[in-house]
């Protein structure tokens, strides 16, 4: 069991309140020590959230951790212990988080589940081993395939069947229970600028930025109930990336440095802070510009711009039926 951060960092002055104060927050994927879920989530309790539901799979020693640690500060913070996979073991978490939250659903919702991969050369051929028998490089080839695209597997499920999943939920209580909802889809800056070897990573942080349109178009009269927003990070040091902390090779060309996991929590209640409305259906990217001992941090709203344009060789062979 952990608990490695220092809580007190993530106490900010009055002005970070605003998006959070009174909140009946539920985070996914809060489980990890050092994690953004747990950052979420130690920023939202100890910044006046009236609850705070730590939701995790199987990092259930470190979420426990959490939990107490919360509570310790005074929080009323409970564990949540599903996959989001599984909608029979999501499904079942449901009466159980209204019930820890006083008998109402979440009003704030964090979608922040996820997972990466180790790394591997996507559609590229493993390299020759010299003296290898045709026989064994086959074998090694065929299980690299399955290893590889396995893993790829997990990562898109998680993300985007989990997204899926929880949206579906708690929206649906939402509108049921006429109380507002907030979701923030946590997403990646390689969602639109892709780094190599992580291919799964790449396309399931893509695919969620899609769904506060494709949510807001399905509640249709409801859409301004539930209010929806993505969020692209960059690299924050956490438990998945602290190895690569030290080689500016694999995240130099997007920042001058790694961020913490509690300079990521106060830039998020800076933005969660404006008015919801005013944050519906955004892309919002985190910016870390200038130099390692001296960063700026800003948000900045990124469009997905859809264009059409008439094909010449189309146009004269149109097809009539």
């Amino acid at each position: 069991m952990a608990f490695t951060v220092r809580a007190e960092d993530f106490r900010f002055a009055d002005e970070f309140h605003a998006g959070v104060a009174g909140k009946r927050v539920l985070i996914s994927g809060a489980g990890k020590d050092g994690g953004l879920g747990q950052a979420f989530a130690l920023a939202a309790g100890l910044n006046g959230a009236a609850s705070v539901g730590v939701h995790f799979h199987t990092s259930y020693a470190d979420g426990f951790d959490l939990v107490k640690a919360l509570r310790d500060s005074g929080v009323n913070a409970f564990p949540v212990q599903a996959d989001v996979t599984n909608l029979g073991d999501l499904w079942a978490s449901r009466s159980y988080v209204i019930e820890q939250m006083g008998g109402r659903p979440p009003n704030l919702l964090i979608c922040n589940s996820g997972l990466t991969e180790k790394g591997y050369a996507f559609g590229r051929a493993l390299r020759e081993i010299p003296g290898e028998p045709m026989a064994m490089r086959r074998a090694r080839t065929r299980q690299h395939f399955i290893d590889a695209l396995q893993e790829s597997r997990l990562v898109v499920d998680t993300k985007i069947d989990g997204f899926l999943a929880m949206t579906h939920l708690w929206a649906g209580e939402a509108v049921y229970h006429k109380e507002p909802l907030q979701l923030i889809y946590v997403s990646s800056r390689q969602a639109i600028d892709p780094g190599v070897a992580v291919p799964g990573y790449a396309i399931s942080n893509w695919a969620v930025l899609q769904l506060p349109a494709v949510l807001a178009v399905n509640l249709g009269r409801d859409a301004a109930l539930v209010r929806a927003a993505c969020i692209l990070l960059p690299f924050v040091r956490t438990g998945m990336t602290g190895e690569y902390a030290d080689n500016p090779k694999v995240f130099g060309r997007w920042q001058p440095r790694m961020l913490e996991t509690h300079e990521v929590a106060k830039a998020f209640l800076r933005m969660l802070a404006q008015p919801s409305d005013q944050l519906d259906r955004g892309l919002y990217e985190l910016l870390v510009e200038g130099a390692a001992d001296a960063i700026d941090v800003t948000w900045r709203r990124v469009h997905l711009d859809v264009r059409a344009e008439p094909l010449a060789w189309s146009a004269p062979g149109t097809l009539r039926f």
